[in-house]
Formats: C-alpha cells, sequence, structure tokens
C-alpha cells in the first residue's frame, strides 16, 4: 500500500463511508439520554423514544412524499423491507414482475415463492445502455399480475430507470408499483407521486448516510400488505391476533432506536445540503472517473458512454484480469476499496456477459475529491499497462 497517503473509499454504493461529520457522536448523545424501548411503557424517557420515532416518520413520510406517517414502517434494511412487501402482497396463483437489473433482494424472494409454487415471475430485459423499456414491463403483465417491482437504479452500472413512466402504465394497468430505492433515496428525487408508486423501500446505511442495521418502506393508502411476521407491538397486548394498524401491522417487535435515531440525523444532512447538490457533485466525480479509464485502452467500462440517468456507478473490467485480482492490487497496493463480483445481481451480469467473474465496481461518495479520483485513473493506468 502506497505510503503517507489516506486510503481512498470509492464502495459507497454498498455502505456510504463516512458519515457526515459529527453523525457518530449525535447518535451517542441521543441514545444515552433516551435509550428506552419506544411505546413499551408509560414512563417519561420510553415516551420520549417513541416522539423520536414518530418525528423520523414524518421526517421521511415528507422526504418520500408519503400522505400518511403510519404508513412509514421500519425494517432493518431493503432487503428485509422487499421480504415484507414482496411476501405480504402475494397470493397464491399471483404473477409478478421485476427486472434483469434487479437485486436479489428482489429476486430471491420472488424465486422463492416460485419454487414453492405460490407465484410465478417474468422478468423485463435492458437494453445495451442499460434501460428497461416501458413497453415490455407492459407486455410482461398478466391479468393475475400482484405487482411490478423495479430497482429505481441499477447497483451494478448505475442507471436510473424511467420509474415514473412505469408507474404510469402500471397504473393505467391498476397494478401496483414497488420501488426499490436502495441507490437513489438521498441522491435524486424519490416520491410515491413522482414515482407513480404504491410503495418505495429504502435504506438507511447509503445515501441517506445513516448506520447500517435500518431501512424501511413508505406504503400509499391504497395498497394492502398482509402481515407475515408476529409478536409484540406494545399495542393490543390481550389480544393474541397481531394489531392491523399501521405502522404495527408490518412492525414487530422492539425498534431499533438508535438506528432510527441515526437514519434521522442522516436525513438531515441530505436535507441541509441538498439532494441535487449531492447528485451533482457524485456525477461530476463519476464523470472524471470515466473519462479518465476511457483513456485506458485495456480497461472496459460498461454502460458508461453516456452518463444521463445515472447514479455515481461504473463497473468496468481489466482485459486478461479477474476483477477479484484488480480489487486486490487497488487495495494492497494503491489502498483504494472498490467492490468487486457480481453485486448480488446475477442476471445483470449475465446481460453483460459478466457472469463468470463480475466486475469492478467504482461508486464516488459525496466526500471524495477530485484528487482521489485522479489518483485512482492513475492506479488503474499502471495496474492495466
Amino acid at each position: 500500500m502506497e505510503t503517507g497517503r489516506a486510503p481512498i473509499y470509492l464502495d459507497n454504493a454498498a455502505t456510504t463511508f463516512p458519515k457526515p461529520p459529527g453523525t457518530l457522536q449525535s447518535m451517542a448523545e441521543m441514545f444515552s439520554r433516551v435509550g428506552a424501548s419506544p411505546g413499551r411503557g408509560g414512563h417519561a424517557m420510553a415516551a420520549e423514544a417513541e416522539r423520536l420515532v414518530g418525528e423520523t416518520r414524518r421526517q421521511l413520510s415528507s422526504f418520500l412524499d408519503a400522505p400518511d406517517p403510519d404508513r412509514v414502517v421500519f425494517t432493518s434494511n431493503a432487503t428485509d423491507a422487499l421480504n415484507l412487501v414482496i411476501q405480504g402482497m402475494a397470493n397464491p396463483g399471483d404473477h409478478f414482475v421485476a427486472t434483469e437489473l434487479d437485486h436479489n433482494s428482489v429476486l430471491r424472494p420472488l424465486h422463492h415463492l416460485a419454487e414453492q409454487g405460490r407465484i410465478t415471475f417474468d422478468l423485463a430485459r435492458f437494453d445495451d445502455r442499460g434501460f428497461v423499456d416501458p413497453d415490455e414491463v407492459e407486455r410482461l403483465i398478466r391479468p393475475n399480475t400482484r405487482a411490478v417491482v423495479v430497482s429505481h437504479a441499477s447497483n451494478v452500472i448505475g442507471t436510473i430507470q424511467p420509474i415514473a413512466e412505469l408507474g404510469r402504465r402500471c397504473s393505467e394497468r391498476m397494478v401496483p408499483l414497488v420501488v426499490d430505492a436502495a441507490q437513489t433515496a438521498g441522491r435524486i428525487p424519490v416520491g410515491l407521486t413522482a414515482c407513480n408508486a404504491s410503495a418505495i423501500v429504502f435504506t438507511g446505511h447509503k445515501s441517506l448516510f445513516g448506520p447500517p442495521g435500518i431501512g424501511g418502506l413508505v406504503l400509499h393508502p391504497d395498497l394492502v400488505v398482509r402481515t407475515t411476521r408476529f409478536g409484540g407491538t406494545g399495542i393490543d397486548s390481550r389480544s393474541l391476533e397481531h394489531t392491523q394498524d399501521y405502522p404495527y401491522r408490518l412492525e414487530a417487535g422492539t425498534a431499533n432506536l438508535i438506528g432510527i435515531l441515526g437514519l434521522s440525523i442522516g436525513l438531515d444532512h441530505v436535507l441541509q445540503t441538498g439532494v441535487e447538490a449531492i447528485h451533482t457533485k457524485e456525477m461530476a466525480l463519476l464523470e472524471r472517473l470515466r473519462d479518465g479509464l476511457s483513456g485506458l485502452r485495456s480497461v472496459e467500462m460498461y454502460a458508461a458512454e453516456d452518463l444521463t440517468d445515472h447514479v455515481a456507478i461504473l463497473a468496468a473490467n481489466v482485459q486478461a484480469m479477474s476483477p477479484q485480482d484488480v480489487g486486490a492490487i487497488l487495495d494492497r497496493d494503491f489502498g483504494i476499496a472498490v467492490r468487486v463480483g457480481l453485486h448480488c445481481a446475477p442476471m445483470a451480469h449475465r446481460r453483460l456477459g459478466t457472469i463468470e467473474c463480475g466486475a469492478v465496481r467504482f461508486s464516488p461518495g459525496v466526500f471524495n475529491t477530485e484528487e482521489e479520483v485522479d489518483r485512482v485513473i492513475d492506479a488503474m493506468s499502471v495496474i492495466s499497462h
């Protein structure tokens, strides 16, 4: 590893790092002051914890354009939220539509239900530029289609899908649209109305700058999601039936208070900085990286020729080298952290022709600098020489 130089973190699509200054200190201070179980007791500390959780619901309701804060449901991450909504919607004989760009957090729940014989599903293809055609998605909709589930932006190549148009088509066919906004919430505007969506899934530890272990979903009041997990809620405790009141209908057990507090602090940073400002800086860094790598003849990039309608994610490979070797050299010799492999999106890699080894994924964040990007380009020049 290069000595005397700070490491470069370009794995923000997995988890943003570092978090905004003061985030961890604020989380610790708040939790040390109000560390009780929200809604589990009549004492003042529990009431204050519940108030803070409710305030975060209202923050997210406004941020994601959800009309009812009670339909902001906390989960442990986006994968947990997608399982909750997919399994809570699915009925025997239902059909779902997803895409080849989707993460395993979408594909595996659908595959699991299909293996059980409960549902069927189809995947819409994406074109050479990395976009799904709304016409194809609409063609895949059947009379028994329960929902269309789409990743707002690909975690492999960063392309932003035409969600508003997809939502309009789904609305005309009276089919709910579930948007996986794991890669977009906090980076670009995302909202139920703007997306014509029935549900939006988010995670806290990416572009909302929260800690790991917190995520959730927002639901349109017209969408009914069945309870699939049961337990304590702090209300209706005499009954053995799990309450059907939102949000507790989909939340069982003690809430992750410190995670919710961290999510609220991260969301404050997003609102203060501005989503557009964050996206603009990240894309300027990505374009600088793309332009630098384009001059290296042995480096192949995927769906990066035109970065319009992208988030700051770039997948590449070096000819005659495995992505695992490239990533190891970047880490060991240059102190550059990237993600290598299939990125939990096997169908995307199958379509790209990289299913055997995957790709090197660069994902700059708002705290990276132009100097760091130039160091990455220099490192890749040495590796690919």
